[in-house]
């Protein structure tokens, strides 16, 4: 039974002026109820708390500061899971929340147990709809959009497809809404820079997530091995089209070389612990060659980290190129950068001589390796 994990955005809930609009909270859960029907397995992930219950505090605009939008939040996510489970009920189906922050991804205890509470709700063809947990996030609501906590939560399921629904019908060269020469992009088989510096900002003043981060998303599931659909669902089997290839949209073919689910962890769950620059040898066997990172390729250490933790690796011009399961400790390695592995090996003694081993490395840039820095 295939399983898909189906994203909508604020903008697509909601009006302009905030509040849930019920007639699309109807149409979403027919959709959703017909791809059950189907035989596919449902995952909803759902933004629009804090647009929701804006309004109803008093605000006139969606509120800026951290606790007025958890203040939103707290208010809209009970109005929201109210809306849908009326909306599903009507097509016999349960709906059942689950909050999430990013912290529970760090945790492989955590992640766990809301893995098996999501496998559990399919088993008895319940849909989970999974939001972030706005009112206690730190660091400015840290997803900052649902489009990342999509793609983080279809690689946990394994889900055959993430459908990303939003007010716009894929991914264009340029602003169709200034631009009529603009054209859609149908498929992408590899996301480059170049979609990066087309994709715009936020689409709308109730979402927080533009064009830019969906390309995220589709990055990380991609690298799942997990296709992705972009685009608008407003008519009735909209959605369905979208999940057989026929919607109105953008779709992200799923990557050729599928992480495990150790390197999903390390690429996109952890929080790294520190950080190291690398010289451009060492950027070239990380990138091209397949290699190891040793101690000879370090330039400069960051942060207080301990063999097993995840680090960040920069190059040179400071752009990130990828993280991974560290051996040494910071003292360690700021004692023995840029030395030979004989004289690493008479200085410190630690497990592995490689700083970073290829089989604990993942690269993260969004273009390929052989790009300019």
């Amino acid at each position: 039974m295939q399983r898909i994990v189906v994203k909508i955005g604020s903008s697509s809930l909601t009006s302009e002026a905030g509040g849930l609009n019920k007639e699309k909270i109807a149409y979403f859960a027919a959709e959703l109820s017909a791809l059950q029907q189907q035989g596919y397995e449902v995952v909803l992930v759902t933004s629009g708390a804090v647009a929701a219950g804006f309004s109803s505090l008093g605000y006139k605009t969606r509120p800026k500061l951290l606790h007025e939008k958890q203040a939103a939040a707290s208010v809209g996510q009970a109005l929201l899971m109210q809306a849908y489970q009326e909306a599903l009920s009507t097509h016999g189906i349960g709906a059942a929340q689950i909050l999430l922050t990013r912290y529970d991804f760090t945790s492989r205890r955590r992640v766990g147990n809301a893995t098996a509470t999501m496998e559990e709700l399919l088993r008895r063809k319940v849909i989970p709809i999974i939001n972030e947990n706005d009112t206690v996030s730190v660091d400015e609501l840290k997803f900052g959009d649902n489009d990342t906590l999509s793609a983080l939560v279809a690689n946990l399921l394994k889900a055959g497809q993430l459908i990303i629904i939003t007010d716009m019908d894929g991914l264009y060269t340029d602003d169709p809404r200034k631009n009529k020469d603009a054209r859609r992009i149908d498929r992408v088989d590899e996301i480059s820079d170049e979609l990066y510096r087309i994709a715009g900002g936020a689409g709308s003043s109730v979402g927080t997530g533009g064009m830019r981060s969906k390309i995220e998303a589709a990055r990380i599931a991609m690298r799942g091995g997990i296709p992705v659909f972009v685009g608008r669902a407003t008519e009735a089997g909209d959605i369905r089209l979208a999940a057989s290839e026929s919607g109105r949209g953008t779709y992200f073919a799923a990557s050729m070389h599928t992480l495990s689910i150790k390197k999903q962890w390390v690429g996109f769950h952890s929080v790294p612990q520190g950080k190291v620059t690398v010289d451009p040898g060492a950027r070239s066997a990380l990138l091209e060659g397949g290699k190891s990172l040793l101690p000879a390729g370090v330039t400069a250490v960051e942060g207080d980290f301990h063999p097993g933790d995840v680090i960040e690796v920069y190059c040179a011009q400071g752009t990130g190129i990828g993280r991974g399961i560290v051996n040494y400790a910071a003292w360690q390695l700021q004692a023995v950068m840029g030395l030979s592995t004989e004289e690493v090996q008479r200085r410190v003694e630690v497990a592995r001589i490689e700083v970073i081993h290829r089989d604990e490395w993942i690269t993260l840039q969004s273009y390929p390796a052989s790009g300019a820095l």
